[in-house]
């Protein structure tokens, strides 16, 4: 599996447990830069971060360089990479009624100019993409904002970020990451397909693309491997956050495959090995891993949790590569009709007009009422290689 790289978020491991029921139940670290040795002594490939996991908000340039040059330095010891950074706008009061979506616009020129800041950091530590989550982007109340220009003003956002990309030459795309609810009552761009139509509005969308999550799709009673597979077809899977979560309830960020695993289960088997028929090509950016180990551990559980991550991934693949490969798979794949939806419905070169003069009765297509997909028997198979 060398082929298969992961990654982890700085702020997953570094979070001390406080949540709006309780405060922190592990002792953190005085210097987060700490856990980038201990990913790369685990065997994680690159780490992840927001601006302020390794520096606060209120941080003079002094100490924030202090900082760049440990990350530098962790890097340079361990043979780490950063693949991708991220800003917090959500924690600071500040940012209480959104960043791009604020109606005041001085917190949207600041929100800005903090998001460039960690575009320039992120190019100069190698990172190739910039993940954008709106948590604060949204409303409690459908009267607080006007929903086009606060839509306008995300855009504009987006637009700007990714045209300073372009400016300034960096090898780095946007992908923005949706969410339903919580923090607020509702995000706006609350799912891939909400992301998939802003983007489609862009000036830039050539490098703007989703970074979807497990459990911010499923928060939302959606199926993730349907949505990445969607993303993957519109060529714009350009991150992915991995993690557990069981049905509509608040963000569990469990481990991944600790929530849904048969869906975990065909996710793996869509990343790795793409469609059946070859129309979506394996994935072939980082596993990212983005969750949060249970208040309940120590921090020994922390790091018990970032191996469980990457243990659960690769035994899910292996599963699902054997899966491919049984003979009854393929079999059943040409029952379930693979082998036809490939065909477009249109001859090559037919018009509307030549599709509209052919008589096709409706007792020769009735026959397909009679047919048995095999689709049971096909889960079934998954199924037990899956608990195998």
């Amino acid at each position: 599996m060398s082929d298969i790289k992961f990654s982890v978020g700085l702020w997953t491991v570094n979070w001390g447990g406080a949540d709006p029921f309780g405060t922190a139940t592990r002792h953190l670290e005085d210097n987060p830069i700490a856990s980038v040795y201990k990913l790369a002594e685990l065997g994680v490939d690159a780490f992840t971060f927001h601006d302020n996991d390794i520096y606060p908000i209120e941080a003079d340039s002094t100490f924030r360089q202090k900082r760049i040059n440990e990350l530098k330095k962790a890097m340079q010891e361990t043979g780490i990479i950063c693949e991708m950074v991220t800003t917090n706008t959500f924690s600071d009061p500040l940012f209480k009624d959104g960043a791009f979506t604020s109606p005041s616009r001085n917190v949207r020129r600041f929100g800005l100019k903090k998001i460039i800041k960690q575009i320039d950091l992120g190019a100069e530590l190698g990172a190739t993409t910039f993940v954008m989550w709106g948590g604060r982007e949204g409303t409690e109340y459908d009267n607080s904002k006007d929903l086009y220009d606060s839509h306008a003003r995300y855009a504009e956002g987006i637009d700007t970020v990714a045209a300073y990309i372009k400016q300034k030459g960096y090898n780095m795309r946007i992908a923005l990451e949706p969410k339903p609810n919580e923090p607020r009552g509702d995000i706006f761009l609350p799912t891939i397909g909400h992301a998939l139509a802003l983007i489609g509005t862009l000036d830039n969308k050539d490098i703007v693309g989703l970074n979807p999550e497990v459990g911010h799709e499923q928060m939302a009673t959606l199926n993730f491997t349907h949505g990445i597979g969607l993303a993957m077809y519109c060529d714009k899977l350009f991150h992915i956050d991995l993690n557990g979560q069981n049905g509509p309830r608040y963000d569990q960020d469990l481990v991944f495959g600790h929530g849904n695993l048969i869906q975990s289960f065909f996710t793996v088997d869509l990343l790795d090995n793409g469609s059946p028929n070859g129309g979506i090509k394996p994935y072939t950016g980082y596993r990212h891993f983005d969750y949060k180990p249970s208040r309940t551990e120590t921090t020994k559980g922390v790091w018990e949790s970032v191996i469980g991550n990457m243990k659960t991934y690769k035994m899910l693949s292996q599963k699902a590569k054997a899966y491919r490969a049984d003979p009854r798979t393929q079999d059943l794949f040409a029952q379930a009709g693979y082998n036809e939806i490939n065909i477009p419905t249109l001859a090559p070169n037919e018009s509307i007009s030549d599709f509209l003069a052919k008589d096709q009765s409706f007792s020769e297509t009735s026959e397909a009422s009679e047919y048995d997909r095999g689709y049971v028997q096909l889960h079934q198979i998954a199924l037990e290689h899956l608990i195998s």
